[in-house]
């Protein structure tokens, strides 16, 4: 398998991690939906990243389908297939991928020429990510992992949002929810987490 992406996307950063943690054969090719070689456009008719391209050659894009395919190739469910679990999982995940989509906006619209920025789109994104982190701390239950007390791809989804937070719009959210921090912490340890690390943020440790 192929797996098409940025280095920077945390959509794409979310599939790696996954990747890593279930040890599973695929092959990481760094393409943005711009990149010359094609391969995105091609195979995605969206054009986004990230796309994986299955051995029989059968293209899956957008990062949760391809997160849940991934996931029920190789060993224990990182989101099992029923239960109460999964639905909590998921919630965790959606939230994880809205801060992703809030950082997005916000980051074009502020790379847009002033004079061309709509009134309020930056400050309504901001607006979300912080509600969304109020929401993390209120419903955070575990210190070391957020459901079930195992590693899950609720840890994954945010683990990668609140780093894709430091990386596009860095402020000092650890001081007003210490608890989120230092679970933060501990997800930024583990050796997928390290190993995905954008190059900026290799730059910065």
């Amino acid at each position: 398998m192929k797996l098409y992406g940025s280095e920077t996307s945390p959509y794409v950063r979310k599939v790696r991690i996954l990747i890593k943690e279930k040890n599973i054969p695929c092959e990481f090719i760094v393409e943005g939906p711009a990149d010359a070689a094609g391969n995105v456009a091609a195979l995605n008719p969206l054009g986004k990243v990230p796309v994986l391209l299955r051995d029989g050659g059968d293209v899956l894009f957008d990062s949760p389908m391809i997160a849940e395919y991934l996931d029920s190739l190789k060993g224990d469910p990182l989101l099992p297939l029923t239960g109460e679990a999964r639905w909590l999982i998921q919630r965790w995940h959606a939230l994880g991928q809205g801060i992703m989509d809030a950082v997005v906006a916000r980051m074009l619209e502020g790379r847009k020429p002033a004079d061309k920025q709509t009134p309020g789109v930056i400050e309504k994104q901001e607006g979300k990510i912080a509600a969304a982190l109020k929401y993390a701390d209120a419903a955070q239950k575990g210190t070391t992992y957020l459901v079930d007390e195992r590693f899950s791809l609720a840890d994954i989804a945010l683990g990668v949002a609140f780093e894709y937070i430091d990386l596009r719009y860095p402020h000092d959210w650890r001081t007003q929810y210490p608890r989120l921090a230092q679970w933060q912490a501990g997800m930024a340890k583990r050796a997928s987490f390290v190993e995905t690390l954008p190059p900026e943020m290799k730059k910065a440790h």
